[in-house]
């Protein structure tokens, strides 16, 4: 039975949180990979950006309605702090995901697949002693289980 470690993109390409959110783009489109960890220059694993971060930017924003009572304003709908930064964001740290889910090269194709969608994450590093070796997305797994049947 397949592995993570069978499946994995093995030289993963990485990023910094410095990584221009341009550039990050122009090399997903050429790697055609759906998403890159981020990583310090010690290349400790710092969190994960995707194809959806990016696309996240061109999401239209509400912004909120105000509402005076008193000498109080209360805001009323719009975006929250958290998704005004990351739509406004120029470097891969404003839009990464920093909610690190990670799998063992040993994990199974049931597992991934479990683990991807019930965090509804599209990249999993994968992880051997506290070092990135790898990477799965729902491509990889999508052909894995392809050649399995």
């Amino acid at each position: 039975m397949p592995t993570a470690r069978d499946i994995m993109h093995r030289t993963p390409v990485t990023v910094t949180p410095a990584t221009p959110v341009r550039q990050l783009a122009e090399l997903l489109a050429e790697t055609r990979y759906e998403g890159a960890p981020v990583v310090d220059e010690e290349g400790l694993l710092l969190g994960v950006v995707t194809e959806s971060d990016i696309i996240f930017q061109k999401k239209n924003v509400h912004l909120p309605t105000f509402i005076t009572l008193f000498d109080a304003v209360f805001p009323i709908g719009g975006e929250d702090q958290d998704e005004i930064r990351k739509i406004l964001g120029s470097t891969v740290g404003e839009i990464m995901s920093t909610d690190l889910v990670t799998i063992e090269p040993e994990a199974s194709l049931e597992e991934i697949a479990t683990l991807m969608t019930d965090v509804h994450k599209s990249v999993l590093p994968v992880v051997e002693n506290g070092k990135l070796i790898g990477i799965v997305d729902k491509h990889d797994l999508v052909v894995a289980i392809v050649k399995e049947k």
